[in-house]
């Protein structure tokens, strides 16, 4: 199923070799688009125990600088690399505690009370995209179709709780650092829609719940992204 999916992100911009693109041999007809983009998404946990279910918005935030290459003299087909800010939360039944240093993880109960569990994340992140857009130098609204990688950095990795009785909030060693995924933006003009799909687990490989069960998660982005410039 991964591969199908990571084949589907990936190809799709190779449809639009069989195009017709403008005829053109003068190198200065290529020209730059969509070097900084801002975005805001939903988070999904994937790849979850049955027992995980998400709760309260779990929203996303992204924004960053793109260098655009352009691979034809005409621009419309380019590739993307780049350089953003990410901060990412995941609310869900997850209580996550720490005692003595060390980390436990529990599904709630119909009958723990609470407010808010989630898991936060403060992220370097690090877009390559291969782009095709129908635009020309002088038309400003077009169709875009942006697929690639995205490599995550976690700087900072937090576990928050909110009960009545207070709140507690810890870095959360267990997230992994280094994580990354397939991307695909879609769309026309101003909106457009942007998909990321998690290719590495979410917590490390030996994260157990108190049950003993593997804690697998895989996250799953749906969004808005809009490009400047």
């Amino acid at each position: 199923m991964m591969k199908l999916i990571g084949y589907f992100f990936l190809s799709l911009p190779m449809l639009c070799f069989a195009q017709p693109e403008e005829s053109t041999s003068d190198v200065s007809a290529s020209y730059l688009e969509d070097q900084i983009y801002l975005g805001i998404h939903y988070n999904l946990l994937g790849d979850k125990p049955n027992d995980v279910f998400q709760r309260n918005f779990s929203y996303g935030l992204q924004v960053g600088v793109l260098r655009d290459l352009p691979l034809t003299a005409n621009g419309r087909l380019a590739l993307g690399m780049g350089l953003g800010y990410a901060v990412n939360s995941y609310y869900s039944n997850i209580i996550t505690t720490k005692t003595n240093g060390v980390i436990s993880y529990q599904f709630a109960e119909d009958d723990f009370e609470y407010n808010r569990s989630k898991f936060q994340t403060h992220s370097l992140e690090l877009p390559l995209e291969f782009r095709w857009r129908n635009s020309t130098r002088n038309r400003y609204k077009f169709f875009r179709i942006y697929s690639g990688l995205k490599f995550n950095y976690n700087f900072s990795n937090l576990s928050k709780l909110v009960t009545d009785s207070g709140k507690t909030s810890f870095s959360n060693s267990d997230i992994e650092k280094l994580q990354y995924g397939l991307t695909l933006n879609v769309g026309y003009n101003t909106f457009n829609l942007h998909l990321y799909y998690a290719l590495t687990d979410f917590m490390k490989d030996n994260t157990v719940v108190d049950t003993g069960e593997s804690l697998s998660l895989k996250p799953l982005r749906i969004g808005l992204i809009f490009y400047l410039l």
